[in-house]
Protein backbone atom coordinates (compact mmCIF):
# COMPACT_ATOMS: atom_id res chain seq x y z
CA UNK A 1 0.00 0.00 0.00
CA UNK A 2 1.37 3.41 -0.98
CA UNK A 3 1.86 5.96 1.77
CA UNK A 4 -0.15 9.18 1.59
CA UNK A 5 1.90 12.36 1.03
CA UNK A 6 1.32 15.47 3.13
CA UNK A 7 1.66 19.23 2.78
CA UNK A 8 1.84 22.32 4.97
CA UNK A 9 -1.67 23.63 4.38
CA UNK A 10 -1.76 26.77 6.57
CA UNK A 11 0.04 28.59 9.39
CA UNK A 12 -1.09 31.16 11.96
CA UNK A 13 1.06 32.82 14.62
CA UNK A 14 0.48 34.63 17.89
CA UNK A 15 2.53 36.89 20.16
CA UNK A 16 1.79 38.08 23.69
CA UNK A 17 1.06 41.78 24.11
CA UNK A 18 3.90 42.78 26.47
CA UNK A 19 6.96 44.18 24.69
CA UNK A 20 10.46 44.18 26.20
CA UNK A 21 12.63 46.69 24.34
CA UNK A 22 16.39 47.11 24.17
CA UNK A 23 16.00 50.50 25.82
CA UNK A 24 14.42 48.83 28.85
CA UNK A 25 17.29 46.36 29.03
CA UNK A 26 19.81 49.18 28.68
CA UNK A 27 18.27 50.87 31.73
CA UNK A 28 18.84 47.68 33.71
CA UNK A 29 22.30 46.81 32.38
CA UNK A 30 24.46 49.98 32.25
CA UNK A 31 27.09 49.71 29.55
CA UNK A 32 24.99 47.27 27.54
CA UNK A 33 23.40 49.85 25.24
CA UNK A 34 20.32 49.35 23.10
CA UNK A 35 22.42 49.81 19.96
CA UNK A 36 24.97 47.28 21.18
CA UNK A 37 22.26 44.70 21.84
CA UNK A 38 20.82 45.28 18.36
CA UNK A 39 24.24 45.07 16.70
CA UNK A 40 25.12 41.82 18.48
CA UNK A 41 21.78 39.99 18.37
CA UNK A 42 19.83 41.70 15.59
CA UNK A 43 16.94 41.95 18.04
CA UNK A 44 15.33 45.32 18.79
CA UNK A 45 12.51 44.04 20.99
CA UNK A 46 10.94 40.80 22.10
CA UNK A 47 7.51 39.75 23.42
CA UNK A 48 7.02 38.24 26.87
CA UNK A 49 3.95 36.72 28.50
CA UNK A 50 2.06 38.47 31.27
CA UNK A 51 1.81 37.10 34.79
CA UNK A 52 -0.43 34.03 34.67
CA UNK A 53 -0.21 33.72 30.87
CA UNK A 54 1.23 30.40 29.66
CA UNK A 55 2.58 28.73 26.54
CA UNK A 56 -0.69 26.83 26.23
CA UNK A 57 -2.59 30.15 26.21
CA UNK A 58 -0.40 31.35 23.35
CA UNK A 59 -0.84 28.09 21.46
CA UNK A 60 -4.61 28.20 21.84
CA UNK A 61 -4.65 31.78 20.53
CA UNK A 62 -2.57 30.82 17.48
CA UNK A 63 -4.83 27.84 16.76
CA UNK A 64 -7.95 29.97 17.14
CA UNK A 65 -6.54 32.40 14.57
CA UNK A 66 -5.96 29.50 12.18
CA UNK A 67 -9.52 28.25 12.69
CA UNK A 68 -10.93 31.78 12.47
CA UNK A 69 -9.20 32.32 9.12
CA UNK A 70 -11.22 29.48 7.62
CA UNK A 71 -8.07 27.52 6.78
CA UNK A 72 -8.74 24.85 9.40
CA UNK A 73 -12.10 23.22 10.11
CA UNK A 74 -11.84 21.95 13.70
CA UNK A 75 -14.25 19.09 12.87
CA UNK A 76 -11.72 17.72 10.35
CA UNK A 77 -8.71 17.60 12.70
CA UNK A 78 -7.70 13.99 13.38
CA UNK A 79 -4.67 14.64 15.57
CA UNK A 80 -3.18 17.52 17.55
CA UNK A 81 0.49 17.74 18.55
CA UNK A 82 1.60 20.31 21.12
CA UNK A 83 5.33 21.07 21.12
CA UNK A 84 6.56 23.03 24.12
CA UNK A 85 9.06 23.04 26.97
CA UNK A 86 6.72 24.98 29.23
CA UNK A 87 3.64 22.84 29.79
CA UNK A 88 0.85 23.98 32.12
CA UNK A 89 1.03 20.82 34.20
CA UNK A 90 3.25 17.82 34.89
CA UNK A 91 0.18 15.87 33.80
CA UNK A 92 -2.11 15.76 31.87
CA UNK A 93 -0.60 16.52 28.48
CA UNK A 94 -1.34 20.06 27.32
CA UNK A 95 -2.50 18.65 23.99
CA UNK A 96 -5.49 17.09 25.76
CA UNK A 97 -6.51 20.49 27.12
CA UNK A 98 -5.90 22.00 23.69
CA UNK A 99 -8.33 19.50 22.14
CA UNK A 100 -11.07 20.54 24.56
CA UNK A 101 -10.43 24.30 24.37
CA UNK A 102 -10.51 24.26 20.56
CA UNK A 103 -13.63 22.12 20.38
CA UNK A 104 -11.91 19.35 18.41
CA UNK A 105 -13.74 16.01 18.10
CA UNK A 106 -13.19 13.51 20.93
CA UNK A 107 -11.95 11.14 18.21
CA UNK A 108 -8.91 13.44 17.89
CA UNK A 109 -5.56 11.97 18.95
CA UNK A 110 -3.45 14.28 21.12
CA UNK A 111 0.12 14.24 22.42
CA UNK A 112 2.85 16.55 23.71
CA UNK A 113 6.47 16.62 22.59
CA UNK A 114 9.09 18.31 24.76
CA UNK A 115 11.53 19.81 22.28
CA UNK A 116 12.86 23.30 21.75
CA UNK A 117 14.54 24.78 18.70
CA UNK A 118 14.29 21.62 16.57
CA UNK A 119 10.70 20.98 17.67
CA UNK A 120 8.86 22.31 14.63
CA UNK A 121 10.71 20.01 12.23
CA UNK A 122 10.28 17.03 14.56
CA UNK A 123 6.57 17.84 14.84
CA UNK A 124 6.33 18.11 11.08
CA UNK A 125 7.85 14.63 10.73
CA UNK A 126 5.41 13.13 13.25
CA UNK A 127 2.46 14.77 11.52
CA UNK A 128 3.49 13.65 8.03
CA UNK A 129 4.20 10.16 9.41
CA UNK A 130 0.68 9.88 10.83
CA UNK A 131 -0.70 10.90 7.45
CA UNK A 132 1.60 8.55 5.54
CA UNK A 133 0.46 5.65 7.73
CA UNK A 134 -3.20 6.44 7.07
CA UNK A 135 -3.83 7.28 10.74
CA UNK A 136 -4.82 10.89 10.02
CA UNK A 137 -5.62 13.23 7.16
CA UNK A 138 -5.36 16.53 9.04
CA UNK A 139 -2.90 17.15 11.87
CA UNK A 140 -2.72 20.36 13.87
CA UNK A 141 0.82 21.09 15.07
CA UNK A 142 1.00 23.78 17.74
CA UNK A 143 4.40 25.10 18.85
CA UNK A 144 4.59 27.42 21.85
CA UNK A 145 7.28 28.42 24.32
CA UNK A 146 7.66 30.91 27.15
CA UNK A 147 11.36 30.92 27.98
CA UNK A 148 10.85 34.27 29.75
CA UNK A 149 9.48 32.26 32.68
CA UNK A 150 12.83 30.47 33.03
CA UNK A 151 15.11 33.47 32.54
CA UNK A 152 16.55 35.34 35.51
CA UNK A 153 15.93 39.04 34.91
CA UNK A 154 19.52 39.75 35.98
CA UNK A 155 20.96 37.46 33.27
CA UNK A 156 21.57 39.58 30.20
CA UNK A 157 23.28 36.67 28.36
CA UNK A 158 19.90 35.09 27.57
CA UNK A 159 17.38 37.81 28.40
CA UNK A 160 18.38 39.79 25.32
CA UNK A 161 17.79 36.80 23.02
CA UNK A 162 14.57 34.99 23.78
CA UNK A 163 10.97 35.99 23.19
CA UNK A 164 7.69 34.20 23.79
CA UNK A 165 5.40 33.17 20.96
CA UNK A 166 3.36 30.43 19.32
CA UNK A 167 2.39 29.06 15.92
CA UNK A 168 -0.34 26.72 14.72
CA UNK A 169 0.36 24.74 11.55
CA UNK A 170 -2.11 22.55 9.68
CA UNK A 171 -0.54 19.55 7.94
CA UNK A 172 -2.91 17.82 5.51
CA UNK A 173 -2.97 14.83 3.18
CA UNK A 174 -2.63 15.48 -0.56
CA UNK A 175 -3.12 13.33 -3.63
CA UNK A 176 -0.33 11.40 -5.32
CA UNK A 177 -0.47 13.78 -8.29
CA UNK A 178 0.10 16.85 -6.08
CA UNK A 179 3.56 18.46 -6.27
CA UNK A 180 3.37 19.28 -2.54
CA UNK A 181 5.55 17.13 -0.33
CA UNK A 182 7.05 17.06 3.17
CA UNK A 183 10.36 15.23 3.47
CA UNK A 184 12.82 13.67 3.37
CA UNK A 185 14.06 14.39 6.88
CA UNK A 186 17.40 14.36 8.68
CA UNK A 187 17.64 14.08 12.47
CA UNK A 188 20.42 14.26 15.02
CA UNK A 189 20.96 14.25 18.76
CA UNK A 190 24.04 14.77 20.93
CA UNK A 191 22.98 14.42 24.55
CA UNK A 192 26.57 15.06 25.67
CA UNK A 193 25.67 18.73 25.25
CA UNK A 194 22.50 18.57 27.36
CA UNK A 195 23.95 20.91 29.98
CA UNK A 196 24.94 23.52 27.40
CA UNK A 197 21.33 24.77 27.25
CA UNK A 198 19.37 23.76 30.31
CA UNK A 199 16.99 24.56 33.12
CA UNK A 200 18.64 22.24 35.59
CA UNK A 201 16.33 22.37 38.62
CA UNK A 202 12.61 21.86 38.89
CA UNK A 203 12.23 18.24 37.84
CA UNK A 204 12.59 15.05 39.85
CA UNK A 205 16.35 14.78 39.23
CA UNK A 206 16.96 18.08 40.99
CA UNK A 207 13.93 19.54 42.79
CA UNK A 208 13.83 23.35 43.02
CA UNK A 209 14.53 23.67 46.74
CA UNK A 210 15.46 27.05 48.26
CA UNK A 211 19.15 26.07 48.41
CA UNK A 212 19.18 25.01 44.76
CA UNK A 213 17.44 28.22 43.68
CA UNK A 214 20.00 30.53 45.32
CA UNK A 215 21.26 33.03 42.76
CA UNK A 216 24.96 33.19 41.92
CA UNK A 217 26.86 35.67 39.77
CA UNK A 218 29.10 34.44 36.96
CA UNK A 219 32.32 36.10 35.81
CA UNK A 220 30.38 38.23 33.32
CA UNK A 221 28.09 39.67 35.99
CA UNK A 222 25.05 37.58 35.06
CA UNK A 223 22.95 36.26 37.93
CA UNK A 224 20.93 33.04 37.91
CA UNK A 225 19.91 30.06 40.03
CA UNK A 226 19.86 26.47 38.87
CA UNK A 227 16.12 26.80 38.23
CA UNK A 228 16.86 29.47 35.61
CA UNK A 229 17.80 29.03 31.98
CA UNK A 230 21.53 28.61 31.39
CA UNK A 231 23.26 28.63 28.01
CA UNK A 232 26.89 27.96 27.18
CA UNK A 233 26.96 30.17 24.12
CA UNK A 234 30.38 29.05 22.88
CA UNK A 235 29.50 25.36 22.94
CA UNK A 236 26.12 25.94 21.32
CA UNK A 237 27.75 27.98 18.56
CA UNK A 238 30.38 25.29 17.92
CA UNK A 239 27.73 22.57 17.71
CA UNK A 240 25.60 24.66 15.35
CA UNK A 241 28.44 25.44 12.96
CA UNK A 242 29.35 21.75 12.90
CA UNK A 243 25.93 20.14 12.49
CA UNK A 244 23.83 22.58 10.44
CA UNK A 245 26.09 22.51 7.32
CA UNK A 246 26.28 18.72 7.66
CA UNK A 247 22.48 18.49 7.84
CA UNK A 248 22.23 20.75 4.79
CA UNK A 249 24.45 18.40 2.77
CA UNK A 250 22.63 15.29 3.99
CA UNK A 251 19.29 16.72 2.91
CA UNK A 252 20.63 17.47 -0.54
CA UNK A 253 21.83 13.86 -0.83
CA UNK A 254 18.59 12.31 0.45
CA UNK A 255 16.35 14.46 -1.71
CA UNK A 256 18.55 14.32 -4.83
CA UNK A 257 18.57 18.10 -5.01
CA UNK A 258 21.15 20.86 -5.35
CA UNK A 259 21.34 24.20 -3.50
CA UNK A 260 19.99 25.96 -6.59
CA UNK A 261 16.75 23.97 -6.39
CA UNK A 262 15.67 25.75 -3.20
CA UNK A 263 13.82 29.03 -3.06
CA UNK A 264 14.65 29.47 0.63
CA UNK A 265 16.70 27.88 3.39
CA UNK A 266 14.73 28.58 6.57
CA UNK A 267 16.91 28.19 9.65
CA UNK A 268 15.98 28.37 13.31
CA UNK A 269 16.11 32.10 14.09
CA UNK A 270 18.59 32.00 16.97
CA UNK A 271 20.03 35.50 16.53
CA UNK A 272 21.92 37.64 14.02
CA UNK A 273 25.37 36.49 15.16
CA UNK A 274 24.47 32.84 14.68
CA UNK A 275 22.79 33.28 11.31
CA UNK A 276 25.62 35.47 10.00
CA UNK A 277 28.07 32.68 10.80
CA UNK A 278 25.87 30.00 9.23
CA UNK A 279 25.28 32.05 6.08
CA UNK A 280 29.03 32.02 5.45
CA UNK A 281 29.08 28.22 5.60
CA UNK A 282 26.12 27.46 3.34
CA UNK A 283 26.55 27.66 -0.47
CA UNK A 284 23.45 29.78 -1.09
CA UNK A 285 22.95 33.53 -1.60
CA UNK A 286 22.19 35.49 1.56
CA UNK A 287 18.78 36.52 0.19
CA UNK A 288 17.73 32.85 0.25
CA UNK A 289 18.20 32.72 4.04
CA UNK A 290 15.27 34.80 5.36
CA UNK A 291 15.35 36.35 8.82
CA UNK A 292 12.64 37.29 11.27
CA UNK A 293 13.79 38.07 14.79
CA UNK A 294 14.24 41.85 15.06
CA UNK A 295 10.81 42.51 16.58
CA UNK A 296 10.07 39.18 18.27
CA UNK A 297 13.36 37.63 19.40
CA UNK A 298 14.15 33.91 19.42
CA UNK A 299 10.77 32.17 19.87
CA UNK A 300 12.37 28.70 20.15
CA UNK A 301 10.08 26.04 18.58
CA UNK A 302 8.09 28.65 16.63
CA UNK A 303 10.84 30.54 14.81
CA UNK A 304 10.56 28.51 11.58
CA UNK A 305 6.75 28.80 11.21
CA UNK A 306 7.03 32.53 11.98
CA UNK A 307 9.38 32.87 9.00
CA UNK A 308 7.15 30.75 6.75
CA UNK A 309 4.08 32.79 7.70
CA UNK A 310 6.00 36.00 7.04
CA UNK A 311 7.09 34.83 3.60
CA UNK A 312 3.51 33.84 2.82
CA UNK A 313 2.14 37.20 3.94
CA UNK A 314 4.69 39.01 1.79
CA UNK A 315 3.71 36.99 -1.29
CA UNK A 316 7.16 35.46 -1.59
CA UNK A 317 5.95 31.86 -1.73
CA UNK A 318 4.28 30.08 -4.63
CA UNK A 319 2.38 26.80 -4.83
CA UNK A 320 5.59 25.02 -5.87
CA UNK A 321 8.16 26.74 -3.68
CA UNK A 322 10.85 24.34 -2.47
CA UNK A 323 12.14 25.13 1.01
CA UNK A 324 14.70 23.56 3.31
CA UNK A 325 13.96 23.79 7.03
CA UNK A 326 16.65 23.27 9.69
CA UNK A 327 16.04 23.55 13.43
CA UNK A 328 18.84 23.22 15.99
CA UNK A 329 19.47 23.87 19.66
CA UNK A 330 18.53 22.59 23.12
CA UNK A 331 19.12 18.88 23.56
CA UNK A 332 21.48 19.12 21.82
CA UNK A 333 19.07 18.34 19.02
CA UNK A 334 18.73 19.15 15.35
CA UNK A 335 16.43 18.26 12.45
CA UNK A 336 16.05 19.21 8.81
CA UNK A 337 13.41 18.72 6.15
CA UNK A 338 12.95 19.37 2.46
CA UNK A 339 9.47 20.74 1.73
CA UNK A 340 7.58 21.56 -1.46
CA UNK A 341 4.55 23.76 -0.79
Amino acid sequence: MKSTPACIAAIATHLPETVLTNEELEAQFPGWTADKILEKTGIRERRVVAEGETALDLGIAAAQKLIGSGACDPRSVDFVIFCSQAGDYILPASACILQDRLGLPISTGALDINLGCSGFVYGLSLASGLIAAGSARNVLLVTADTYSKYINKADRSVRTLFGDGAAATLISAVGEDSPSRIGPFVFGTDGRGAKDLIVEAGGFRLPATPDVCLEEEDRHGNRRGRHNLYMNGGNVMAFTLREVPRTFRQLLDRSGTSPEDYDYIVLHQANKFMLDALAKKLPVPAEKIPRLYEDIGNTVSSTIPFVLAGLQDEGRLTARSRIMLIGFGVGLSWAGASVVL
